[in-house]
């Protein structure tokens, strides 16, 4: 993969040349100096945290471990990585740089943080860094003017970029058929989590998320990370939200089965697809995130509709909240060098923020699709006892199965998400076209 990447990633370092150029401009900045990081100790011990690198810091390269390190470009001259390297015989030393990206760089590789920091270029800087060592009075500015603009255009990836999110998606379905085949033979919620570590070899701290293995009615925890070690007495149903890393970049995939002989979960998880893939089309330019998740719920309250949960028309059943209460959280999110990537909601190049449709406070993402943006798209319905018993004591009530909800209720719920590249035309489905292929 490395050579077919060398003349993408050309083309994506002169991108992001030209966009500091202008972003320094706006600020009246000289340099842009971008720090990786340090790993984050734990209260009162000597460990650290699992390091994760700064974004910014990633967009430039493809370095995932080099704590301490600093990119420092200056307009018109060629980025400068310092490159920390310590002597250190308790931990393994981030191996040297090396790869197709290094020619683009001016290497300097240096033994601590202090020799890093003296080797950044003097002058006004616009300092990008989650936490800089307090050494030399270096300090991150973070300036609003310079985030705003290079967040903006971080929304468009480039040909390189999307490379990387292909191999993530291709990595995360590997590991996500590993998971259902774990689900299928009987494992705990940790069996399969640890089925899906050896699929995508990576380890949790690798992956750009901690994953989410539900069996049953554990599905219905939107957040459930708890992983017990011990099988159920019996295999109902199975969530697993759970995405892969490349270079930095993420993947970010849901998928929810049903166990053999369920066939009314099933036909519900089939109805449930059909819809998710038609969202799926609809990622198109042009296209109003927010009116596509308020249309997800019109659909959604007709699959209600469908299976025998709701009496009430689509219209009915949003205007009063009922859809809410079964798919609570947004249609997705933007996705690229984090999972919850940034820009979701800005208005433009230098800033502004466009708000969520009233009655929608969980939805991530307010911008309109262009060419070049990564979203997912994630649908859920879910049996959640809290939500459900708000809509109990409502006029709306009366037109809702109630049996027919507590026969579902064992399983937890539905989710599935997929990572969408809009274009010029049809969008790119990173995750199906990931999971067609047979590796």
């Amino acid at each position: 993969m490395n050579a077919s990447l060398v003349p993408l990633y050309t083309a994506h370092l002169a991108t992001l040349r030209k966009h500091a150029d202008a972003a320094l401009a706006l600020g009246g900045f000289d340099h842009l100096l971008v720090a990786a990081g340090t790993p984050l100790g734990k209260f009162l011990d000597d460990q650290d945290y699992p390091f994760v690198a700064n974004p910014h810091f990633r967009h430039w390269l493809p370095l995932a471990d080099a704590p301490g390190s600093w990119i420092a470009y200056t307009p018109g001259a060629k980025p400068k990585l310092v490159f920390v390297q310590p002597r250190d015989y308790w931990h393994v030393v981030p191996e040297a740089p090396h790869g197709y990206w290094v020619e683009h760089f001016d290497i300097v590789t240096v033994r601590s943080a202090a020799e890093a920091v003296a080797q950044l270029p003097k002058g006004h800087s616009a300092v990008l860094a989650p936490a800089c060592p307090a050494i030399d009075g270096v300090t991150a500015n973070n300036p609003q003017a310079v985030l705003d603009y290079l967040h903006w255009h971080r929304s468009y990836k480039t040909p390189y970029e999307l490379a990387l999110m292909r191999e993530a998606s291709r990595i995360g379905a590997r590991a996500h058929r590993a998971a259902e085949a774990a689900f299928r033979a009987g494992e705990s919620e940790f069996g399969i989590h640890l089925a899906y570590l050896a699929a995508a070899r990576q380890t949790d701290a690798e992956l750009p998320y901690a994953s989410i293995v539900g069996l049953n009615e554990h599905g219905a925890v939107l957040h459930y990370m708890h992983f017990d070690r011990t099988p159920p007495a019996g295999h109902r149903s199975f969530l697993i939200d759970a995405g892969a890393s490349c270079a930095g970049y993420a993947s970010d995939i849901t998928r929810t089965y049903a166990a053999h002989g369920h066939a009314g979960f099933q036909a519900l998880v089939e109805s449930m697809d059909a819809a998710q893939q038609g969202f799926v089309a609809r990622v198109r330019a042009g296209q109003g995130y927010p009116e596509l998740h308020i249309h997800a719920h019109h659909v959604i309250a007709g699959v209600l509709r469908e299976h025998g949960l709701i009496r009430m028309s689509a219209e009915g059943a949003v205007e009063s909240g009922v859809t809410s209460a079964f798919f609570p959280h947004g249609l997705g999110h933007s996705i690229g060098l984090q999972v919850h990537d940034v820009a979701g909601f800005q208005q433009g190049e230098h800033g502004g923020s466009i708000p969520r449709p009233e009655g929608h406070p969980y939805l991530r993402m307010t911008r309109v699709l262009q060419p070049g943006m990564v979203v997912t798209i994630e649908p859920g319905l879910y049996f959640i006892d809290m939500l459900l018993a708000g809509l109990r004591d409502k006029p709306v009530a009366a037109d809702i199965d109630w049996a027919r909800v507590d026969a579902f209720r064992p399983y937890g719920g539905i989710r599935i998400e997929d990572d969408v590249a809009c274009t010029d035309g049809a969008p790119e489905n990173l995750t199906r076209d990931a999971f067609a292929r047979p590796d």
